[in-house]
């Protein structure tokens, strides 16, 4: 079984999401972990875009990624450039993957407008993290 951390800023939006659907689509194959260099909590509205295409993550929690430091991990994803930046360097033989999704906690307008850009960013990650398990799993 192989070891994904998925890491962002807060681990609150991105992270979580893409935790949600890697573990989704990786099943028994991998071991799914989420974190950030700062621990924002899990954004209400990312737990409410993910149970709109049913995959619950309410049960998550909101890690920082020196939590993690000593674990082995075969592959880390940052989703942000501000991870990417600011990430310790894993002593590990982990493959490193990016991609700068936009953050969809930064939306504005009403309700309504900011749920659509967090469906937007959902459906990116969705795909992202299907062609992430297909290719590399």
């Amino acid at each position: 079984m192989k070891t994904i951390l998925v890491l962002c800023t807060g681990n609150s939006c991105r992270s979580q999401i893409a935790h949600g659907y890697l573990a989704k689509f990786a099943g028994d194959k991998a071991q799914i972990l989420s974190a950030g260099v700062e621990t924002h909590g899990v954004n209400p509205r990312a737990i409410a875009t993910m149970q709109e295409d049913g995959v619950d993550i309410s049960h998550h929690t909101s890690n920082n990624v020196l939590e993690y430091q000593g674990l082995p991990v075969d592959f880390v994803i940052t989703v942000c450039d501000n991870a990417k930046e600011r990430c310790p360097v894993f002593p590990s033989a982990a493959q490193k993957f990016h991609y700068n999704f936009p953050d969809p906690a930064k939306a504005t307008g009403t309700e309504e407008e900011i749920m659509v850009q967090f469906r937007s960013v959902r459906d990116m990650i969705k795909t992202y993290c299907a062609d992430f398990v297909a290719a590399n799993l």
